[in-house]
């Protein structure tokens, strides 16, 4: 479902709006390097393009899509009141995009869009609705919060979910009428937006006892079922396409936030974990911590937000971060992830012109560390930490998903290049032997559907060996956390009694299942790296057979794609909830043959679908990616051989143009070794 832009006020392009647009390049030298890489890969496909063949032009028009689509996302997570959004904000350039101020029920994943003026980017805003099975889900059942009490037989817990279910569910109908039902599952988009037109699906008014008579431009009215956001913004000193995701927060009363987070994280590859100056990171955090832990170290970033609030910011930064790594070290965080610090606060003055609206106790912190009575905007920004961020984000870009893109991309460069080549010397010998080469493209399009055929039943079988043997250890590390969990408690039993109340940490379970998860996708991947690498091999000598070419031909294969972060493993289980139901729930037990078989039952019951998860869904997204990876590279290649095999019986034409092949052959060698320094110089 799209709603009209004609229902909208008039609005303005969506572009950042601030009075010192300049200070947006700062901190971009970080993207230098990556930048450089995307330019040398572009003149290259340029270069094939310009060789004056419908094929190579073809598929050089091919990958150069591919790169204008290259488009890492950043995913930032906090706590409630660290000034998340604001900082997505003034990354942006443009203060006051997203409302800082959302109330606690509001459960929107927000992606900004970033783009340079150049690239053609579908602009405007879109907004998805909650489907309604995920609503159903919220209603029956309380959310996973609901779900977990109920495991622990918590009734006054799940009786207060549920009045606080019905509240927001009388409130939202309220908000929308009898349009309500039929929003669930649907999506407004816009051609442009503004400030207003977000914080009308993103942030919640004040309660309406009658919705019918409201304007149509209400703040928050249809924040209650939307899920997620997309905003496409232009920013002239973004060097490619950005995505910042911002994410609700994760201690909301039914979980659903740290689901939604969950999803958010598994689909970046960047995650910063934003923190307040005041609140660094305690152990009421352990929900970030849990989600930072289940990516990789080089793929977290801790901002320290609102230093500009802190007395002695020079001297309390050092204090705040050894505390931050011992927290990390404590709870098997990924303690070695860089700390950056700053201010949102700042970064928004500085961008929004005269720096003498500041609080006096922030305006002093900046002039601290500044050392500078009268302080610039461009030292606000600097201070702000936003440039250090956007630096260490573009090596992390370079690194990960931007650098395997463009290599992905650089492979298939030089397989073009190979193939082509490759032609050209078969038309060559035909020249120069006075006859033609005959190719039966029939049976070259049958030799590639056998390849496939076979690589494809190679990864199936290697899928199905190593994700059974997946399973077996994630179901021995359930029954030996379960042992030890139940051990630990009938010891306190025997040493304390039943008077006292018992807990035990599950940072060990996931642990064990994490590790369960990276042997199974080393593996996993290891097998799949030699099913690419055969694959690879008989193609290139398909185009032996093909062109009648004696010497070796080389063709690359594709990487195994990247994994997935197990991030199911850090959504929030019974364990981790140190509430008063957990104490209710102990002192209803009778008898240590109760309390043991019961807790084994409840957290059984409770961990369960993580395994469940991990085993499908984690797994599975593996496999497809997996096939999909093989399927393009024998797309690619099917596309190539075929086209090119039509040019071994060469026309007048082509006998022309085959007269100059070694000066094409040589020209298509620079661009393959280019392509190879280049790669070379990256690793």
């Amino acid at each position: 479902m799209t709603l009209d832009d004609r229902a909208a006020p008039a609005i303005e392009a969506a572009r950042p709006r601030t009075a010192n647009p300049g200070l947006l390049a700062l901190g971009m030298d970080g993207f230098a390097g990556f930048v450089d890489r995307m330019d040398q890969m572009r003149r290259a496909l340029a270069d094939l393009g310009e060789l004056g063949d419908a094929t190579v032009a073809k598929g050089a028009g091919r990958l150069s899509a591919q790169l204008d689509l290259v488009e890492p996302s950043i995913t930032f997570i906090g706590q409630v009141k660290a000034g998340k959004t604001s900082l997505i904000n003034a990354m942006t350039g443009w203060p006051g995009l997203l409302p800082a101020d959302v109330n606690p029920w509001t459960s929107v994943v927000t992606s900004i869009h970033l783009a340079p003026s150049w690239a053609t980017a579908a602009a405007g805003a879109s907004f998805r609705f909650f489907d309604p099975q995920e609503w159903d889900r919220l209603i029956e059942k309380g959310g996973r919060m609901g779900e977990l009490a109920s495991r622990a037989g918590a009734e006054e817990e799940l009786e207060k979910v549920r009045r606080q279910i019905e509240r927001m569910r009388e409130k939202s109908k309220g908000r929308l009428g009898r349009r309500f039902e039929l929003l669930l599952g649907q999506e407004h988009r816009y051609g442009v937006f503004d400030e207003a037109l977000v914080e009308r699906y993103v942030c919640l008014g004040d309660d309406l006892d009658d919705d019918e008579g409201e304007p149509f431009d209400m703040r928050g009215r249809f924040a209650d079922i939307t899920k997620s956001a997309d905003l496409f913004v232009d920013h002239a000193n973004v060097p490619f396409k950005l995505c910042l995701r911002d994410t609700p927060g994760v201690n909301d009363t039914f979980l659903m936030r740290e689901q939604i987070t969950i999803g958010a994280i598994r689909d970046s590859r960047l995650c910063v974990l934003v923190l307040s100056a005041h609140q660094a990171l305690s152990t009421v955090d352990m929900a970030l911590i849990r989600l930072i832990s289940a990516v990789k170290a080089r793929e977290a970033v801790i901002f320290v937000n609102r230093i500009d609030e802190l007395s002695d910011p020079a001297s309390q930064t050092a204090e705040i971060r050894d505390s931050i790594r011992a927290t990390l070290k404590k709870h098997e965080g990924p303690a070695d992830a860089p700390i950056l610090f700053g201010s949102a606060f700042w970064g928004q003055h500085a961008l929004e012109g005269p720096l003498a609206g500041m609080t006096e106790a922030s305006r002093r912190a900046l002039v601290m560390l500044a050392g500078n009575e009268t302080p610039t905007a461009e030292d606000a920004w600097t201070l702000s930490g936003i440039p250090a961020l956007y630096r260490v984000l573009g090596e992390r870009v370079a690194e990960g998903v931007g650098g395997e893109a463009i290599d992905r991309i650089a492979r298939s460069v030089g397989n073009l290049a190979r193939g082509v080549t490759a032609a050209q010397r078969s038309i060559g010998l035909a020249v120069t032997g006075g006859h033609a080469v005959q190719v039966d493209t029939a049976r070259i399009t049958r030799d590639l559907a056998q390849i496939e055929q076979r690589a494809t039943a190679a990864l199936e079988t290697a899928f199905a060996a190593q994700h059974e043997a997946f399973c077996v250890r994630l179901d021995r590390s359930h029954h030996n956390f379960l042992d030890r969990a139940t051990a630990a408690l009938i010891e306190h039993l025997e040493k304390y009694g039943e008077g006292t109340v018992w807990s035990y940490e599950p940072t060990g379970l996931r642990i064990l299942l994490r590790s369960a998860c990276q042997v199974f996708g080393k593996r996993m991947q290891g097998d799949a790296r030699a099913i690419l690498d055969a694959t690879a091999a008989e193609v290139a000598a398909s185009y032996r057979a093909a062109f009648g070419l004696n010497e070796a031909l080389a063709i690359e294969p594709p990487a195994p794609p990247r994994l997935n972060p197990p991030v199911a493993i850090a959504q929030t289980i019974a364990l981790d909830v140190k509430g008063t139901w957990w104490r209710r729930w102990w002192l209803r037990r009778r008898g240590y043959r109760s309390f043991a078989a019961e807790f084994y039952k409840m957290i059984r019951e409770e961990t369960s679908p993580i395994l469940d998860e991990l085993s499908r869904d984690h797994a599975q997204t593996i496999r497809a990616d997996l096939l999909r990876t093989l399927a393009t590279f024998l797309d690619e290649q099917r596309e190539i051989v075929t086209a090119l095999a039509e040019k071994t019986a060469p026309t007048a034409e082509d006998l022309g143009v085959a007269l100059g092949y070694q000066e094409r052959a040589d020209r298509l060698r620079q661009i393959e070794s280019a392509v190879a320094t280049m790669r070379q110089e990256a690793a």
